[in-house]
């Protein structure tokens, strides 16, 4: 069953205390432009891709589709949440969302991705009643894997991929965060 296959998508902007997690924009390409730029962001993905690139490749509003909130502080955006059907990296994953995030960096330190991710899991819990969720990262990203322990994931197994150890966790509805 696909993901979102069940579910009106997009959804109404999701608010939190300080956040409001909703669609892609137009004022929203700099932003993105920025997160796949930057080599603090990427530094357990693989690394940046090339600003030039990138300009090319977004020449106006970022693609929407179904999973991707922008996470926006005060008009702005700060960062992404993607919630996705598990895309079969992932061994002990099937049948499963998973969830990303992604933060510039001056957003860092401030508690918006344990913020926006959670509303993201809260809503899935209503969207997709019953739908655990993945979340991968490196075993070198503790600050990742404190986030993930922080929301309610517990560990299922560890792979290599992308020449690097990565920690696989899950989080159900019922589980207590």
């Amino acid at each position: 069953m696909a993901l979102f296959g069940c579910v009106s998508w997009p959804p109404a902007p999701i608010r939190t205390e300080r956040l409001v997690l909703r669609e892609p924009e137009d004022r929203d390409r700099t932003a993105f432009i920025d997160l796949f730029a930057s080599p603090e962001v990427h530094t357990y993905l693989g690394g940046p891709r090339p600003r030039e690139e990138l300009e090319r490749e977004i020449p106006g509003a970022p693609t929407r589709r179904p999973g991707l909130f922008v996470v926006e502080l005060e008009g702005a955006m700060i960062g992404q949440i993607t919630l996705t059907e598990e895309s079969g990296r992932l061994p002990q994953a099937a049948g499963r969302a998973e969830l990303g995030y992604l933060f510039l960096p001056e957003a860092w330190g401030h508690g918006y991705a344990a913020e926006a991710c959670r509303a993201v899991l809260d809503w899935c819990t209503g969207a997709l009643p019953g739908r655990p969720v993945v979340l991968a990262t490196q075993t070198a990203n503790t600050v990742s894997l404190r986030l993930a322990a922080k929301l309610g994931f517990t560990e299922v197994g560890r792979f290599e991929a992308y020449g690097a150890d990565q920690w696989c966790g899950v989080w159900s509805a019922g589980m207590p965060r």
